[in-house]
């Protein structure tokens, strides 16, 4: 029996909830059984309440907000642990159409992609400001350079899961889920599909990031950091080699000046392009040993991967303590 379950990460959304859940279809081609999951963020309007008179199926709810990265990974191991074969992340704010569910997860039932981002083609979005759509564009563009993947919209919350890669999911970032899941994704030779999907009309303003420059920061800030997590030795030597060629350079003016007979006056080149150099050597060292420690890395998230199959496919005890209710809820 194939299981989809539909999750959903909710902060304070007791208003569109209800409107989310009813779309949601209770029926896909090639799936046995769809059930709804909802994450409670820590939210303060009985959001978790709204989800059980809605007919959500499962409700996680963590006792305080966690942030948005978080309330993903608290579905997605919930739904795991619920026997899920397929899951699909969905907004609650409605934005994603649920008809297009079916068109979303195809690809994983012909068995021709691991993960499948709903592409909902930012250029023709109007209700994002032109700046923001050029900016959604060139972080897309960036994470696709160093993901190596071809995913046109990576800030799509809109996406489905087989579960073998759900069970290699392991988010670190406290910002959001969305860029770091396309680049560990992609490090990790995952099969990755876009499809084109439609949205609804926008009910309220993003709640992710307060104005632009804090998504900017936010986001670069996450893509550097795991993109040096699995390339570390690329990163430190680039940066090595930029201030070696700084320092080859000093010390080049100061040779300059020695051959004119006043290299005396020029000591502080001489100096600086040491100092450089050192540096720069000492920069691509520490590339090295992150290397290694990535290496480690590695083994760790084989490591967890065993751990969680070990973890969801041994025997249950004789009375098991309640971990996840249909129509219940979990707390964390």
């Amino acid at each position: 029996m194939t299981k989809l379950i539909i999750q959903i990460p909710c902060l304070n959304e007791a208003a569109t909830l209800p409107s989310t859940l009813a779309d949601l279809p209770r029926a896909v081609p090639g799936i046995d059984v769809v059930e709804i999951l909802v994450v409670d963020d820590g939210s303060r309007d009985g959001t978790a309440d709204v989800a059980r008179r809605c007919g959500a199926d499962h409700v996680v709810r963590l006792r305080r907000n966690k942030g948005l990265a978080a309330a993903f990974m608290a579905g997605i191991d919930a739904a795991l642990k619920a026997g899920a074969d397929f899951i699909v992340n969905t907004d609650a704010d409605n934005q994603y159409a649920a008809h297009e569910i079916p068109r979303l997860v195809a690809p994983l039932l012909n068995g021709e992609a691991d993960i499948v981002i709903g592409d909902r083609n930012i250029a023709e979005l109007r209700h994002m400001s032109w700046r923001k759509r050029q900016l959604q564009q060139l972080g897309s563009w960036v994470v696709r350079q160093v993901s190596n993947t071809s995913v046109p919209d990576t800030t799509s919350g809109f996406r489905a899961y087989t579960r073998e890669a759900a069970l290699r999911m392991t988010i670190v970032s406290e910002f959001s889920y969305t860029l770091e899941s396309i680049i560990q994704a992609g490090k990790k030779r995952m099969a990755i599909a876009h499809v084109p999907v439609v949205t609804n009309p926008r009910t309220r303003e993003s709640r992710l990031f307060d104005s632009v420059f804090s998504y900017i920061k936010r986001s670069s800030a996450t893509i550097v950091r795991i993109y040096a997590m699995y390339e570390p030795l690329k990163v430190f030597t680039y940066i090595g080699l930029t201030v070696v060629g700084v320092g080859f350079l000093v010390f080049l003016r100061y040779v300059y000046y020695f051959l004119q007979g006043v290299g005396f006056r020029h000591i502080g080149s001489l100096v600086g392009a040491a100092v450089l150099l050192i540096v720069g050597f000492q920069v691509i060292v520490i590339g090295l040993m992150a290397d290694m420690i990535s290496g480690n890395r590695k083994l760790l998230e084989d490591l967890l991967y065993r751990m969680r199959l070990l973890e969801l496919t041994r025997e249950p005890a004789e009375t098991p303590p309640p971990v996840l209710s249909g129509k219940g809820a979990r707390e964390r």
